[in-house]
């Protein structure tokens, strides 16, 4: 077993008993379900490693019977990576969680398919505590954006962690709205956490260390490989009470992770979206197959109340745009759908000219998103 205990001293983990996890979960051709076998008869790593290779061959067959017997390729420098990666906590504590743990989530380990070993980088505590998932496009809308950091932030401030992928788009807003309120934010990333990826959210990282947890399943210096991405949203999902996809399309990583959600007996939230978005697609079929529909943090918390105290009413949750934005005759044209230059034309008889300069002023105002496409979007609090 991996020794270590909650807070921010953790203990240092014992070199035997992590060389023994990491050379079982390196093996070639074993996997998660293979290993989660040999370890319920064998009682341990270091129980796999000493048993006789008949009996290894029965569970699991006699070419991973083989690879196990042996160091795995490349194992030895990239054991050596990770014990450096743990001993280098500059930022904050670095330590490893295996399932076998009494600090080990709860929340995760109640799931159909648990890590069976974790690394953390951060407030180990952080993934004990009441948690909701928020994720969304890489694509987002300013609009999503927007949402998802103050969704997040109102979730924060109420005692949810926020637990997101750090991928850029809602992810990022997510973590950076949780950072705003004081149960602050967990990473679950795609590859191991040395180095982090995407590259434009080191620095975000960093803070998230010190405010909150990184966490990986991959050893440090696993790169951020597709087929990693699957196996990372069932963490996100795992930790947490519920997910909220902000925006998706129909085809998307979100999708998964709430369906994960679902499969795991958690909440789906979805916030509606315009009908001519394909942002909003995905959220859109989730509420066609019984996601909750939510347009502020309260709904959230009318279904998941954390142990914080009572719910702040919908007014101090979120920002209400439309009474904090004085009448505009462009913006009320604009409505709250995507809009061509040719569209407000002929909603407002305005010129080329003065519709260009009033939508630049909102822009610059962030009032007024411009779209790809030539499409413009008022913006808006969550």
């Amino acid at each position: 077993m991996i020794h270590t205990h909650t807070g921010s001293a953790p203990r240092t983990t014992a070199a035997e008993d992590f060389e023994a996890w990491f050379r079982l979960l390196e093996t070639p051709g074993l996997g998660r379900g293979g290993a989660r076998r040999l370890l319920a008869a064998c009682g341990s790593p270091e129980g796999v490693l000493r048993a006789p290779a008949a009996a290894l061959r029965q569970l699991v067959g006699a070419e991973v019977a083989a690879a196990i017997a042996k160091p795995p390729p490349h194992g030895p420098e990239r054991l050596a990576a990770a014990r450096r990666w743990l001993a280098a906590a500059d930022v904050a504590p670095r330590l490893t969680l295996t399932l076998d743990m009494p600090e080990y989530p709860t929340q995760l380990l109640q799931t159909a398919d648990p890590p069976l070993l974790l690394y953390v980088e951060g407030d180990v505590t952080r993934l004990a505590q009441p948690a909701l998932a928020i994720v969304g496009s890489r694509h987002a809308t300013a609009q999503g954006l927007d949402n998802a950091r103050a969704f997040a932030a109102a979730l924060s401030r109420q005692g949810l962690v926020v637990v997101s992928g750090l991928a850029l788009g809602i992810d990022g807003a997510a973590h950076e709205g949780a950072l705003e309120g004081r149960a602050g934010t967990i990473a679950v990333l795609g590859n191991g956490l040395d180095p982090v990826y995407p590259l434009r959210h080191r620095p975000l990282a960093r803070r998230i260390a010190v405010h909150g947890a990184l966490v990986s399943e991959f050893a440090p210096g696993t790169p951020p490989l597709r087929e990693h991405f699957p196996l990372r949203n069932r963490i996100i999902a795992g930790l947490a009470r519920g997910t909220l996809v902000v925006e998706a399309a129909v085809h998307s990583g979100s999708l998964i992770t709430a369906r994960q959600a679902a499969e795991a007996g958690r909440e789906v939230f979805a916030i509606p979206g315009s009908i001519h978005s394909p942002q909003a697609r995905g959220c859109h079929a989730l509420i066609k197959q019984g996601a909750k529909l939510v347009e502020s943090a309260a709904d959230i918390l009318d279904e998941l109340p954390s142990t914080a105290g009572p719910v702040l009413p919908p007014a101090a949750n979120q920002g209400d745009a439309g009474a904090a934005e004085p009448a505009d005759p462009l913006l009320e044209a604009l409505g709250h759908d995507p809009a061509t230059l040719d569209a407000l034309q002929a909603r407002t008889g305005c010129s080329t000219a003065e519709l260009t300069a009033r939508l630049l002023e909102l822009e610059l105002d962030g009032r007024v998103a411009r779209l790809p496409g030539g499409l413009f979007q008022r913006r808006g609090s969550a």
